[in-house]
């Protein structure tokens, strides 16, 4: 047969068989379709109906369905160049290929280059628009659409030329956690890449994405702006994928007016700043998480830093059960601990006095709580605040004496009328006698501490007011064990107390932040019935109502209780070794941060994932450099170095043991 009467004569190109590419047939190649598939958009876009696309690889090239259009060549000149005015972003880019017969390859980087293209926009804009020879030209089509996300096709030449571009966001293209873009109308539906497989059949790549939101497209330059959080109308299978440039990206991870605050650069891009939304992180709870050894102390302490900074007249009070964060506080906060701390013991309310004061378990325990309950609101009864405050609870925080609830222990074990024998008041009465002796609790059980100081202790604790020291360090590394829970519940009932009893004042929201979370408010399987979990737990769950929000940081997500993670509405997950936590970090996030999530486990140190209110989309995070003043005492000894620098290991041992048996 005569090759001149056969319709594919004509789709034969010498330059790219010069180049050494192997010819291909029309029906088998993803970008002949592809192209095709940018026909059928532009001539969509022009008001012509469109051929539809459909991903089924063929083993035979089709000739009938490669028969070039006989009219559409001539026409279609002009046409273009009023409808393709992102080809004229940069002086680097070339108008789209033409249109007339789509049996012809998209051009290569350096057939573009080769065509002159008209310049209307400024300098400067031109230059923000530099990597757009590749943002300009599809890298896939889209195959599959579903509510949350969808599956595409994306062509392995055009994911290598993009690999060698100088902008690192469409270097990343199309690979596992970048962004690509849709085009929708006239706006941009951005996505994320969530994973890749191989499509064997069509030498290909099949990606599922998830959708995140979209943007304006900007008519001239085709930029996107103008970015929102949602999807209102979703694509359909054919329409092409493009990636998502650095000029795209700024756009999306651009403050939109609300107050912000920048802890480092997204990744993969080398200056666009990530910036979390203080009011939404805050109003809504946030949560970091990371294994040890991730940098999430240093972490923590740049995020809270960059708080200060933005409202130095803040409320912020954080449980730090190591002593790690005063070394990085001492300059802008007020470091508290059992030196200082000065915690009346009458500032409890009864549950945390049981907690305290009983010993006993089952039902010896019942009957130990109502002896107690009658004697602290007889004690509380007798202070001269008390009579003029009429009626009293047995939680009211009423200054009493410690001899009082003694002496009225004494006087109902003395009563011959009693219920039961002497041992329950006896249990609770040596309790006592320990606490006020022993002098690792004087700093809460002091008979100093009568004095009705209430007020006092809480604008100390709370900052109020702040004085350029926005936040307050509780270093309970100093408590008793077993009381250390009970002095985080302490602090924390404060906090959702003060909030509830001033709603009728104009009150300012207060920031809890809580250190090795898991260990206050674990799951039931390691639940030990303290009151700590019980308040933090209502504070997740009805803080925000009040103005609190709640910090939690933890390297053990999956020891947390549940429920208490899905409360924040902002995450910030570093590295997690252990597959539980990745599986329980998994269920708390959003469902468009699904292709970030698998990121988890190889992320380096000092980066992280954030996803949720406090950013405009998930994003990866590589966190800035924190100065040496500003860090806190958490990094890890080199065991080699210490080791080499003998010397004073006497001194050092009599000066601890000194400091040991002082403690008690």
């Amino acid at each position: 047969m005569n090759d001149m009467g056969n319709g594919n004569f004509g789709s034969y190109d010498p330059q790219r068989q010069m180049e050494g590419e192997q010819p291909q047939s029309r029906g088998n190649s993803l970008r002949d379709r592809i192209r095709r598939s940018a026909d059928n958009e532009e001539a969509e876009r022009r008001g012509q109906s469109r051929s539809g696309y459909v991903h089924q690889p063929q083993a035979e090239a089709q000739p009938e369905a490669v028969q070039p259009a006989p009219a559409q060549p001539e026409p279609q000149q002009p046409v273009e160049k009023q409808v393709q005015p992102k080809a004229e972003a940069a002086p680097a880019a070339a108008p789209a290929p033409a249109q007339g017969n789509p049996g012809v390859a998209p051009p290569r980087p350096s057939q573009s280059a080769a065509k002159p293209a008209p310049q209307p926009v400024a300098k400067d804009e031109a230059e923000d628009l530099q990597p757009s020879e590749n943002a300009t030209q599809p890298i896939g089509v889209v195959l599959e659409i579903a509510g949350s996300g969808s599956m595409i096709a994306i062509d392995l030449q055009r994911l290598s030329e993009c690999g060698d571009d100088e902008d690192p966001a469409i270097a990343m293209a199309g690979q596992v956690g970048s962004q690509i873009k849709i085009r929708v109308g006239n706006s941009w539906l951005l996505a994320s890449v969530r994973n890749q497989r191989q499509d064997r059949k069509a030498g290909s790549i099949l990606a599922n994405i998830d959708f995140l939101g979209e943007g304006i497209e900007e008519k001239l330059t085709g930029k996107l702006h103008g970015f929102r959080r949602g999807v209102t109308r979703y694509p359909v299978p054919g329409a092409m994928v493009y990636p998502a440039s650095t000029a795209d990206l700024k756009q999306v991870y651009a403050s939109d007016g609300r107050s912000a605050v920048t802890i480092g650069k997204v990744y993969p891009t080398k200056d666009i700043r990530a910036g979390v939304y203080v009011d939404a992180m805050l109003g809504k709870h946030f949560a970091l998480l990371g294994s040890t050894g991730t940098g999430k102390s240093t972490s923590a302490a740049l995020i809270l830093h960059r708080i200060c900074e933005a409202a130095p007249e803040g409320h912020i009070v954080m449980i730090d059960p190591h002593g790690e964060y005063s070394a990085a506080f001492r300059q802008t906060g007020v470091i508290l601990d059992v030196s200082n701390l000065q915690m009346p013991y009458w500032i409890m309310n009864f549950e945390e006095h049981c907690e305290v004061l009983l010993t006993s378990n089952g039902n010896e325990r019942q009957v130990d709580s109502d002896i107690l309950a009658k004697c602290l609101l007889k004690a509380r009864s007798k202070s001269r605040l008390a009579e003029h405050m009429g009626k009293i609870t047995v939680d009211s925080p009423i200054p009493y004496l410690l001899s009082d609830l003694s002496n009225e222990i004494q006087d109902q074990m003395g009563k011959l009328d009693k219920a039961t024998n002497s041992a329950p008041y006896m249990r609770i009465k040596n309790k006592l006698e320990e606490l006020k002796a022993d002098p690792r609790y004087q700093f809460m059980f002091s008979g100093m501490l009568v004095a009705d100081t209430m007020s006092d202790f809480i604008s100390k604790v709370f900052r109020m007011p702040s004085n350029g020291k926005p936040i307050s360090i509780i270093d309970v590394s100093g408590v008793p064990s077993d009381i250390t829970s009970t002095v985080v519940a302490v602090l924390s009932r404060l906090v959702f107390d003060f909030a509830i009893w001033g709603r009728e004042e104009k009150t300012t929201p207060i920031l809890l932040v809580c250190e090795e979370a898991h260990r206050y408010v674990p799951n039931e399987k390691n639940a030990d019935g303290n009151s700590v979990g019980t308040i933090l737990g209502r504070i997740a769950k009805e803080g925000r109502k009040y103005g609190i929000s709640l910090g939690l940081i933890t390297q053990r997500p999956s020891d947390l209780a549940e429920g208490v993670l899905s409360q924040c509405g902002t995450i910030i997950s570093m590295r997690l070794n252990n597959d539980r936590d990745q599986d329980f970090v998994r269920a708390a996030m959003p469902e468009g941060a699904r292709g970030f999530l698998d990121a988890i486990p190889a992320l380096r140190n000092r980066e992280c994932i954030i996803c949720g209110e406090g950013v405009a989309i998930p994003i990866r995070v590589s966190f800035d450099n924190l100065e040496e003043v500003k860090r806190p005492a958490s990094e890890d000894p080199s065991f080699i170095e210490m080791w080499n620098q003998p010397g004073g290991e006497e001194d050092i041992v009599l000066r601890t043991v000194q400091r040991w048996r002082s403690q008690g």
